[in-house]
């Protein structure tokens, strides 16, 4: 998709779906309770993936490039007694490591082989009552394989106690989890390193039922931020809440704190204003850790290089096993925007701005985050997003809602 050099449109008003991260979370519960009636659930591919595989009696299952999907039923179908699947996906998916989620229901008892390569896609799942109520799992691994087991505690017979091991890694989601379990009727806690999932015995709560209006999807305001710190012109976007399960919702403070973007919220209306401060003075450096909030990091990075902000970002441990490598990613096509950036295990960080060639095309790696994050770039330049579609994995509405807020410029 060729994206001419463009300016935003002030003022405009757009509605996102709901937030990928809750929907498929929701999704699950649904599935073993069956109490919850969900609205405003995310359109996105991984979410309809998920869907189709829950309501698929195939003894094959292929989620594609579905991360979440991945994690989220390998847990899933390890309860379903009398249930064989084989759980596979795209060639990505089959280099996605996922040994860790395997040994930890292993360890509770559950029936897993490896059809090809040992600790990676695809599965053989042969679901069992899985006597065990206690596991151990690092806590630095990806969120979602912990996610994944919390999801499942409750349907085990005496609950489940989840101990992990080290530093936490995106605590922001394990909190959210936590909180829908609690809005379903499964009671929880975490203290220090340990997360305990009462059974679902526990508590009359699961046979009630449960409306629950899914939030917009923050990761996916990320973009609109970066539209209007970019722009210094308003966003406005619909459908959320002041008070957030999600993790992303971190960047109004970010962005607030290194690019002057206020967030004005109405409750009334579920919308929020994104108000850049005219006179705001831009930091020399931007220092931050994102081990909270990793998705939205490729998003801040092309932000501060439209703006020529020097930038030092941390804890980017996990954005080497999602869709592709993304630090190599970033950094590679953050060269063709004009910065020069260094990486390692866990951080990227700036070394020096440049002023880029002409005939810009950002390659997306089959990340829809790379093909998101690096379009408002055209308020710059113009620019070409290779494979453009691969937006479709999180937000299939992107281009068109993109298009509604800018206009090329004369």
């Amino acid at each position: 998709m060729f994206l001419e050099k463009s300016r935003l449109i002030g003022n405009k008003t757009i509605e996102i779906s709901g937030s990928k991260s809750i929907s498929n979370r929701l999704l699950i519960l649904h599935q073993l309770f069956e109490n919850i009636s969900i609205r405003n659930l995310s359109n996105s591919q991984d979410t309809q993936l998920l869907q189709n595989a829950l309501n698929s009696n195939d003894e094959v299952i292929d989620i594609h490039h579905a991360g979440t999907a991945m994690r989220f039923l390998t847990s899933f179908y390890a309860i379903q007694e009398g249930k064989t699947v084989t759980l596979t996906g795209s060639e990505r998916m089959k280099n996605r490591p996922i040994k860790f989620l395997v040994e930890a229901l292993r360890e509770l008892g559950a029936d897993i082989e490896y059809l090809e390569k040992d600790g990676f896609p695809p599965l053989k799942i042969t679901g069992k009552k899985l006597e065990r109520n206690s596991v151990t799992i690092p806590a630095d691994i990806s969120s979602q394989f912990i996610s994944s087991l919390m999801l499942i505690g409750a349907k085990l017979e005496n609950g489940l106690t989840i101990h992990l091991a080290g530093k936490v890694t995106s605590k922001p989601y394990l909190e959210m989890t936590l909180k829908i379990l609690r809005t379903v009727g499964i009671n929880n806690h975490w203290e220090g390193n340990i997360i305990s999932i009462e059974p679902s015995i526990h508590t009359d709560k699961l046979s009630q039922s449960v409306p629950f209006v899914v939030e917009s999807d923050w990761s996916s305001a990320s973009y609109f931020y970066s539209l209007a710190a970019i722009s210094r012109e308003t966003v406005n976007l619909k459908s959320f809440k002041p008070y957030s399960l999600q993790g992303d919702s971190a960047l109004k403070e970010i962005y607030w704190n290194f690019f002057g973007v206020n967030t004005i919220s109405e409750g009334a209306e579920a919308k929020i204003s994104l108000l850049p401060e005219h006179y705001f003075n831009f930091p020399e450096e931007i220092v931050l850790d994102m081990n909270d909030c990793p998705d939205i990091a490729q998003t801040l990075c092309v932000t501060a290089t439209a703006l020529k902000i020097p930038f030092e970002i941390t804890g980017l441990a996990t954005l080497k096993v999602k869709e592709t490598d993304r630090l190599l990613a970033l950094k590679n096509e953050l060269f063709k925007i004009g910065c020069i950036a260094e990486i390692t295990e866990d951080t990227i960080c700036s070394v020096k701005y440049f002023e880029p060639n002409d005939n810009i095309s950002i390659e997306t790696y089959n990340d829809h985050r790379m093909a998101m994050s690096f379009a408002p770039f055209c308020l710059i330049r113009d620019l070409r997003i290779e494979n453009a579609d691969v937006v479709e994995k999180s937000y299939p509405d992107f281009w068109e809602d993109f298009k509604k807020l800018t206009e090329k410029t004369d």
